[in-house]
């Protein structure tokens, strides 16, 4: 092959594994159309004076306020007292719901002494615990906490057992004409079996947990947060403030769902599972 045909076939490759991509990228960027026209508009609106500029403040403003708020280091404080509350209810709900959901799932005497009395609990309102956390453990951190390890326990119970429950019967039979001890079918073929249902819930129970800080430092409003600073905001009549820390809470529960959505591109790669 001369050396024209080889440069012709290496780009005829290269342009079709860049082709591909090309939706891809496409359909990325579409994405934005909504945000961008809701900011246009808003800008227009705010710009000509259409609408209350007491209630809906400019961009621009908005802007100054995010500026403000970054170089006095108060987000910084404020989210940082916001997740580390995240992250430690997160990790209390979501060990103790593997747990559970395990003991569910494996255990039948466990599942039926405990399990009615589960289902109960989970029909529970997330929010009609709070006038009791806050009489039992007050306003700080601890009842905030213990606010949001409920917030991440529910769906990792759930899911936990219903993958436990649902391990294919095919596998399991599998297991028992090879010899399988119980701890082996377990560990090697029912968690296995079990791991996507499992990381769904451990998924929920990261949104549902940042979720639920917001809502903890809304309503439990001792100490420092980003719930606080839409507080804040709303007090004192600073609209500016108050979209200020929606995008910040947005923008931060966007990012936990991004890393959540790699975290399982990954695990599906290591399982040998599609997604």
């Amino acid at each position: 092959m001369s050396g024209a045909d080889r440069t012709t076939a290496r780009d005829a490759a290269e342009l079709a594994a860049v082709q591909p991509l090309r939706p891809i990228a496409g359909g990325r960027w579409r994405g934005l159309v909504v945000p961008v026209a809701a900011v246009a508009l808003w800008w227009l609106l705010s710009s000509l004076d259409i609408a209350n500029s007491a209630l809906l403040v400019s961009p621009a403003k908005v802007l100054d306020t995010a500026v403000e708020q970054v170089t006095s280091g108060r987000l910084w404080r404020a989210l940082s007292a916001s997740l580390a509350r995240e992250l430690t209810g997160f990790v209390i709900g979501t060990v103790s719901g593997l747990v559970f959901g395990m003991l569910l799932g494996l255990s039948p005497l466990f599942n039926r002494v405990v399990g009615p009395s589960f289902n109960t609990f989970k029909q529970i309102s997330l929010f009609a615990w709070i006038p009791l956390i806050s009489v039992w453990f007050g306003l700080g951190d601890v009842a905030k906490v213990v606010f949001l390890s409920l917030a991440a326990l529910v769906p990792v119970v759930v899911n936990t057992c219903d993958g436990i429950r649902t391990a294919p019967a095919g596998l399991l039979e599998v297991a028992r004409v090879y010899g399988y001890t119980r701890w082996q079918t377990v560990t090697q073929v029912v968690l296995p079996a079990a791991l996507p249902s499992i990381f769904t819930g451990v998924y929920l129970a990261l949104i549902y947990s940042w979720l639920a800080t917001i809502g903890a430092e809304y309503l439990l409003v001792s100490g420092r947060g980003i719930g606080n600073t839409l507080i804040e905001g709303s007090e004192h009549f600073q609209m500016d403030l108050v979209i200020f820390g929606m995008v910040v809470i947005g923008t931060v529960g966007w990012l936990m769902n991004a890393s959540a959505r790699a975290l399982e591109r990954r695990l599906a790669r290591w399982t040998g599972r599609t997604t």
